[in-house]
């Protein structure tokens, strides 16, 4: 049975380009549809290098205190261990490419909190409530991932 490739997560849908196990381990490749408001909630992992590059739209993106917009175009590089979180702005869904090297920590986190989608799927489909932030933090402590509240909580 081939493994799927397609994933809706927390309202997001993401495309696997490449596992980690399909380039000897080496990085993980994730394009990822991101609706207006969602994105990742301030984080943080060490051992695992992340960058994104900006396909469509728009992405504020924050590393510690430090906020910024990303658009078509930009390349944004997270350093080592930094605190960073990102949302789509906008009136429509952001398009960006994640890269995670090695990338196993991000395909263990993005697959076991998604749900499997045909590969054919281009829009994510809308939550069905709050998202399970317990779950969300269980998970992420266990692929070595910190997740933080959100700034003011």
């Amino acid at each position: 049975m081939t493994r799927p490739r397609t994933y809706q997560s927390l309202g997001i849908l993401m495309k696997f380009h490449a596992f980690p196990g399909d380039v000897q381990d080496k990085f993980c490749l994730v394009e990822a549809v991101v609706p207006p408001g969602l994105g990742a909630p301030p984080n943080h992992h060490a051992g695992e290098t992340e960058a994104f590059y900006v396909l469509d739209g728009e992405i504020d993106f924050r590393f510690g205190t430090e906020p910024f917009t990303a658009k078509a175009g930009d390349y944004v590089a997270v350093p080592d261990g930094a605190v960073h979180a990102f949302s789509a702005r906008g009136p429509s869904p952001a398009r960006i490419l994640i890269l995670n090297a090695p990338g196993h920590m991000h395909e263990r986190f993005f697959t076991e909190l998604g749900e499997p989608v045909a590969d054919e799927t281009r829009e994510p489909a809308g939550m069905d409530g709050p998202p399970d932030v317990g779950r969300i933090v269980k998970t992420a402590e266990a692929v070595g991932m910190t997740i933080l509240p959100p700034p003011g909580h």
